[in-house]
């Protein structure tokens, strides 16, 4: 107990405590649509049919060909993931039954390389 009161004495407690951090939030469609009606001029309920057409035709060719790409910005593509047996695993040192899952698809997200360049 005593080294946790010389700890405290110090100051050392506060520099453990886990830091709070202030929640992300990404922004919504109509913050987006104002700042390109903004920059581009036109009005913000046209970019916001923009908006909403364009996440219907990503939509559907991914459905379609399993690909989408916004130029300049992000790849949208689709994988399969493979069906999974029945059985035991061992996972974090214990022996774990695990269902059996069939083949699924999955949709992914990738930056292109301009955006990753900027990080």
């Amino acid at each position: 107990m005593a080294p946790m009161k010389a700890m405290k004495a110090t100051g050392a407690a506060k520099s453990m405590k886990v830091m709070k951090m202030k929640a992300v939030r990404a922004m919504p469609k109509s913050g987006i649509a104002a700042q390109v009606a903004e920059s581009t001029g036109l009005k913000k309920s046209e970019v916001t049919q923009v908006l909403s057409s364009l996440a219907d035709i990503g939509a559907t060719e991914v459905k379609k060909t399993g690909k989408f790409v916004l130029p300049g910005l992000v790849m949208i593509k689709t994988r399969t993931k493979a069906a999974t047996k029945a059985g035991t695993r061992v996972m974090f040192g214990k022996e774990v039954a695990v269902k059996a899952r069939p083949a699924s698809t999955v949709v992914k997200a990738f930056p292109v390389k301009a955006v990753k360049d900027q990080f």
